[in-house]
This record gives C-alpha cells, sequence and structure tokens, in this order.
C-alpha cells in the first residue's frame, strides 16, 4: 500500500468512525446482555433454552461480560438469542489522522531541538512561520514511512 492509499484509508477511516466515537458506547452496569434479557423481560431459562445451555450458563456469560472476560463468539451467541446484531470496531480517542501526525512530531521532535539549538548558536534561527512549514513538510514524510511506529 502506498503513503496515498494509506492517507486515503485513515480517512475513510474516520469518516466511518466518527458516528461511532459521537456515541456514548459504555456498557450498563451489569453489562449488554443481562440489560437486553431483562429489557426484553426474558428470562434467562428461555434464553438458556434459545442457546441451548444452562440457566447457569446464561448467568456466568452475563457475569463474564460485566467482568471484561467475554469471548467474542459468546457475545455473537448471546446478539443472536436476543434478536440482537453484534457490533464489534475499535474507536480511536482521536483521529487517526491526528494519531499518525503525532507520532511524526514526537520522532521528529528529539531532531528538531538539536538542529533548532545548533542554528540558533550559530545565528540562522529560522522564522516561526517558515519553521512550522519545516516541520511540516518533515512530519510529511515521517508520516510516508513505514518505519514511523519503530522510532
Amino acid at each position: 500500500m502506498t503513503s496515498i492509499q494509506r492517507a486515503m484509508a485513515r480517512r475513510r477511516l474516520d469518516q466511518r468512525l466518527a458516528a461511532i466515537g459521537a456515541v456514548d458506547h459504555a456498557a450498563p452496569r451489569h453489562g449488554w446482555i443481562r440489560a437486553i434479557r431483562d429489557a426484553l423481560g426474558m428470562p434467562a431459562r428461555v434464553m438458556a433454552d434459545r442457546l441451548n445451555v444452562t440457566e447457569g450458563a446464561v448467568f456466568a456469560m452475563e457475569r463474564s461480560e460485566a467482568a471484561g472476560t467475554v469471548q467474542l463468539d459468546t457475545l455473537r451467541r448471546a446478539a443472536e438469542a436476543l434478536d440482537c446484531e453484534l457490533l464489534y470496531a475499535l474507536v480511536p480517542r482521536s483521529s487517526l489522522d491526528s494519531t499518525v501526525r503525532i507520532a511524526g512530531l514526537k520522532a521528529l521532535s528529539l531532531h528538531d531541538n538539536l538542529v533548532g539549538h545548533t542554528m540558533l548558536l550559530e545565528d540562522q534561527a529560522v522564522d516561526p512561520d517558515e519553521h512550522r512549514a519545516q516541520i511540516n513538510a518533515m512530519v510529511d514524510q515521517i508520516v510516508d514511512t513505514r518505519d514511523l511506529w519503530q522510532r
């Protein structure tokens, strides 16, 4: 994948994830399985029958979800039994573009500080606007490399 393709893929994912990120996706205190089962008024016995497991297995599934140890396959089965769709996503805390630019800035900062200090000592300081433009250009180059995350 080229750097242009990666940038386009980041932007497409950012657009798709923007709507998900805006939603309050915090799970209910006892987990989604129990919350939905309770809201439907579905007894554990009925859900157990739908899953072909025991009531105890349903309660264990609910505890596992609330504890954060449930497996995706278990959630899929529970969603099916509750006539729900399981949505699974990793939602970045900030945009993917921001994440790679920040990583690029971090990779550049040590180098830039050393060069800037040397230039200042030699009375070759760059105009602040020109300096920002140079930094943005260098970050663009760093972001386009595959070893961004190895710095």
